[in-house]
């Protein structure tokens, strides 16, 4: 009878985890792609990208003590984000080289403590591993992102236009700049077990990138770039978890897909437009 209970009630209890999954992963890509359209507008898609390896030894050390990788994650880019924005308001290094240095040495440190069972799960992600708690959590903070964003999103790009201009009307570039890679570093931190730490970064370029390609106003932009990190993530955690594959690599070559898809109508417009 036990075992007649168990069979029967184990679709019953993975379907509602299924849903969570997806549901987390919807506003992690949302958040992601809103964020990311401002990092293309800024010219720091590089930054992005290496600002999410900077969560490994994060992730490495949270393991080592049993700790929710999250919130190890969080904290290694958090002190990253500040130290990258300290060296760029005080040195004359571009802040694209500084991360670099962060990025190459928590690499190599994150892959030398990471215990070597957890390691492809920490590059990789393995969604399976969020819990409850892991996905409430990265559902209201990633709702919170997306209020934060668009509360400075004109001072953002004012600040990507021309740093002069928006001193001139009283806005903090450096304050703005802080706040917007401390946002950055969060959702990535929130990403680390849905994509893992050696693709996050793709999921906050690649759909801004694709929403610019087809996008004819900045409100487009936003929208396609919230639209399409939403898309890669839902669609990618579907196929991942039906041919059981990791969830990272699926998530992003579907934002992949959608990248040569809006390029192919990019070309075709232009084309016609040429006509």
């Amino acid at each position: 009878m036990s075992g007649f209970t168990s069979i029967t009630l184990k679709p019953y209890m993975t379907e509602p985890n299924l849903f969570l999954l997806l549901v987390t992963g919807i506003f992690i890509g949302a958040a992601s792609g809103y964020l990311g359209s401002f990092m293309v507008l800024k010219r720091m898609s590089l930054v992005g990208d290496a600002l999410s390896h900077v969560a490994l030894p994060g992730v490495a050390i949270a393991l080592v003590f049993h700790i929710s990788p999250m919130i190890g994650a969080m904290a290694a880019l958090t002190f990253a984000t500040i130290g990258v924005w300290y060296l760029e308001q005080t040195s004359s290094v571009y802040p694209e080289a500084l991360v670099g240095v962060f990025f190459t040495a928590s690499l190599a440190l994150g892959i030398l403590l990471t215990p070597e069972p957890e390691l492809l799960e920490s590059l990789f992600g393995s969604m399976e591993k969020i819990t409850l708690v892991d996905g409430l959590v990265a559902i209201w903070v990633s709702i919170a992102i997306l209020i934060m964003t668009k509360m400075i999103s004109k001072q953002i790009v004012l600040g990507a236009i021309s740093e002069e201009l928006a001193q001139s009307v009283g806005i903090s570039g450096r304050k703005i700049n802080l706040l917007y890679l401390l946002l950055v570093g969060i959702v990535v931190a929130l990403g680390v077990k849905y994509v893992g730490t050696l693709l996050m970064g793709a999921l906050v370029i690649i759909p801004a990138v694709s929403a610019k390609n087809i996008s004819k106003s900045m409100n487009q932009y936003y929208l396609f770039s919230i639209v399409f990190g939403v898309l890669s993530t839902l669609v990618g955690a579907v196929i991942a978890h039906s041919y059981q594959l990791s969830t990272g690599p699926v998530v992003v070559l579907t934002s992949i897909v959608i990248f040569c898809i809006t390029f192919v109508v990019m070309r075709m417009r232009r084309q016609k437009n040429a006509i």
